[in-house]
């Protein structure tokens, strides 16, 4: 297959990246920068260069056009793109992504089986001047980045500050080859413009970054800034993937030097009144937001919808010192009637849907009722989505478990982050080996391992540490049911650090039964007892999500969770998923109940209210946590 060549827009690209060492010394030695002056970003009197800054984030693999779920597709996105690209009046033009730009899914499989380059990189090169690092570009892998990221032609760079990729030589390659680095200067109407990537803290607990090591922001920002501005660089624009966006208003107030800060992994809608993209998606916040630095000034703060729907427009105007004195723009929508690109239509979506059309023609069963798998269920409650796919790794530890020579598993679990179709199948619906993928495209590999009865409470306190939040780690389980009192105190858990307990061990996890009756944990005090054998996936079994479960042995099945699924639905099930197996909201496996919310009259704790999906909804979830 041939690649797509396209011109950069006679941009010319210097890169500064300094060993990790040397960054660690320049913490403790910034330059002194002398502070700007705080501005309202409305005066366009003293403007001196005037700069437009497209920006989108979390494409995450949408490449394909599907107008039923909303998305436009990457040809159609290109066009788009390059149209503002080419439509723009000012000095300069920046074009960046802040992260996320491939995600696990039956269209990334299919990259993964053809091989790099990945029709993601394909598609997305010639388009950037720089790309930020997102958790999700990490999930399989250093070496599966590294291959994403040479994957680029022309070479593009990606960037994160924050990033010590100095134990993993694929990176490493990738480093000296001039595709990732901390920051870089792109040239652009004839001025500079600095650029620094950013990427989460909490990187290590919801990716797979292996020996790739993430410090704190700001520090590493605020060494990128004072390098650039020793480079006499005075316009600085910072694309960070930190998940939401109040995360990138929070970490500025801790930076000095940063002019324009895009965020990305929030999907949040920023809206002007020229805005256009998704009109009837509820509006976050104004485009753009403002922020407060570290020297008092106003930071204009961006961010767009993913899912290649949206790009994002700012117009920023600097005076002749690189102050900002005017930001104003919009959130442009892509629409599903746009014309494709020609180029990236031939080489990406026609050949990547022929694939997934062939998945879709392979079907492995039908269900009679309706399974939920939504984002905001199956990472807050039981669903019976949750539990088919519990059952599946159940089912898959029992049959192998002779072969591999392994225990019988008693249990199983599902994180509800590794479950991604975030969507009803409705009753009548058939299920192919592209739904499987649609539900379980991870590509984690199936494991068995032993736990003790006090690590198993432990791992469940972990587990259901943030609801009624969304939070990735909920567990989806089999074998087992529990009673979860959100009232009582959660487990504190150092996620942008070691993973380690920082406060209250957790006291939310109330029972847990054993389907054959063997009581594991009653009255929130753990019965002793012998251990208890699980299956689950490779994901937990590596510490993901803060699981206690790194040092423990086990014992690999070769299999994946989507072929676990596949295989359960035709061989565990005859083909047929049914109501009474799997009624809608599930079997009773996993109560939560809220003790907060009645008077206690005798101090017991079990006495609380059982919490229904309303009275859940009505709460409203807090600050979302992400996973991988």
């Amino acid at each position: 297959m041939t690649q797509k060549r396209l011109p950069t827009r006679g941009k010319n690209h210097r890169i500064n990246w300094r060993k990790p060492a040397v960054v660690l010394a320049a913490l403790g030695l910034l330059v002194s920068i002398t502070a700007l002056a705080p501005t309202a970003l409305s005066a366009q009197d003293n403007a001196d260069y005037t700069l437009t800054i497209l920006h989108n984030n979390d494409g995450e693999s949408k490449l394909l056009h599907n107008p039923d779920r909303g998305f436009p597709g990457i040809a159609r996105f290109v066009t788009a793109m390059r149209a503002l690209q080419d439509g723009a009046t000012t000095d300069g033009v920046l074009t960046v992504t802040a992260g996320d730009n491939f995600l696990a899914s039956k269209e990334w499989n299919v990259s993964l089986e053809r091989g790099a380059p990945f029709y993601d990189s394909i598609a997305l090169s010639g388009l950037y001047d720089a790309m930020a690092v997102g958790n999700h570009d990490m999930d399989f892998g250093p070496d599966v980045a590294a291959e994403f990221f040479g994957g680029f032609d022309p070479p593009v760079v990606f960037l994160s500050a924050n990033l010590d990729v100095s134990a993993e030589p694929a990176l490493v390659a990738m480093v000296e080859a001039g595709r990732l680095a901390r920051s870089t200067i792109v040239e652009t109407g004839g001025d500079r413009v600095g650029v620094i990537g950013a990427i989460t803290p909490m990187l290590g607990a919801i990716s797979a970054p292996r020996n790739a090591v993430v410090s704190a922001v700001a520090e590493a920002v605020n060494a990128e800034v004072a390098a650039l501005t020793e480079a006499g660089v005075n316009k600085i624009i910072l694309i960070s993937h930190l998940q939401q966006v109040d995360e990138d208003v929070e970490a500025l107030a801790s930076i000095s030097g940063v002019d324009v800060a895009i965020g990305g992994g929030g999907d949040e809608m920023l809206r002007s009144d020229t805005s256009t993209c998704l009109p009837e998606e509820e509006t976050a916040g104004p485009y753009p937001l403002e922020a407060t630095d570290a020297d008092g000034n106003t930071v204009p703060v961006i961010t767009a919808p993913g899912g290649y729907r949206c790009i994002g427009e700012l117009v920023v105007s600097f005076d002749a010192d690189g102050n900002v004195v005017s930001a104003a723009g919009r959130s442009v929508g892509v629409s599903l009637d746009e014309t494709p690109d020609p180029d990236v239509l031939a080489s990406v979506e026609e050949p990547l849907a022929a694939a997934v059309a062939a998945l879709d023609r392979n079907v492995l069963a039908t269900t009679e009722v309706d399974l939920d798998g939504r984002r905001s269920q199956i990472r807050t409650r039981e669903t019976n989505l949750g539990n088919l796919v519990a059952d599946a790794s159940l089912w898959v530890g029992t049959e192998r478990a002779e072969a591999y020579g392994t225990a019988v598993p008693d249990i199983a679990i599902q994180g509800g982050g590794g479950i991604r179709n975030d969507s009803i199948i409705p009753a009548g619906s058939d299920l192919s080996e592209s739904t499987t993928f649609d539900i379980s495209p991870f590509n984690n590999v199936m494991v068995t391992f032993e736990m003790t009865r006090e690590r198993l409470k432990e791992a469940m306190e972990v587990s259901y540490d943030c609801i009624p939040g969304t939070c990735g780690q909920y567990s989806q389980v089999a074998g087992m049911s529990l009673v979860i009192d959100i009232g009582m105190p959660a487990r504190e858990t150092d996620r942008e650090g070691d993973c380690a307990n920082i406060g209250h061990e957790g006291a939310r996890v109330r029972s847990i039964v054993l389907d054959d009756g063997t009581v594991i944990v009653e009255d929130g005090e753990v019965v002793p007892g012998d251990p208890v054998v699980m299956t689950t996936v490779s994901w937990f079994a590596i510490g993901g999500d803060c699981f206690p479960a790194k040092d423990l042995p086990h014992t690999k099945l070769p299999v994946n969770d989507q072929r676990t699924l596949a295989d359960y639905l035709t061989d565990g099930l005859g083909g047929v998923v049914t109501a009474e197996q799997y009624p809608v909201g599930g079997e009773g496996r996993v109560t939560i109940i809220d003790s907060s919310a009645d008077e206690m009259d005798d101090g017991d704790m079990d006495d609380g209210e059982e919490m229904d999906d309303g009275e859940m909804d009505d709460m409203g979830p807090p600050a979302e946590q992400p996973t991988g």
